[in-house]
């Protein structure tokens, strides 16, 4: 998966492999392996290319489809192993509908 996460965002970014391999301080060569996934990079080499493109790690591994890094500016609230699917949907409406409500109560406050 870092393959073609990686080639689509070198081509999102106009680099050649030459240029990113510049930037990343390694090989073209290296490059070129791991957009091919015939090897791995290692794992100082991926933070520096999630830092590079401003994606998280996760999603350079396909672990994630959401490319932005957890930023720590939002709280999170993790869910219990096994959390059904169908509870997650009711969550999320529930949240939308909490937001809902108290964006009109500011706008009376107002």
């Amino acid at each position: 998966m870092i393959g073609e996460r990686l080639y689509d965002l070198r081509k999102d970014f106009g680099l050649t492999q030459d240029e990113l391999a510049a930037i990343l301080k390694i090989n073209k060569h290296s490059i070129s392996s791991y957009e091919r996934d015939k090897s791995e990079p290692p794992d100082a080499i991926k933070i520096e290319m999630a830092k590079f493109f401003g994606v998280s790690v996760d999603y350079l591994l396909g672990l994630t489809d959401d490319p932005n890094p957890y930023n720590g500016k939002h709280p999170v609230i993790r869910l219990p192993i096994n959390f059904p699917e169908s509870a997650k949907r009711s969550l999320y409406d529930y949240i939308s509908f909490l937001k809902s409500k108290y964006t009109d109560r500011q706008d009376e406050d107002a």
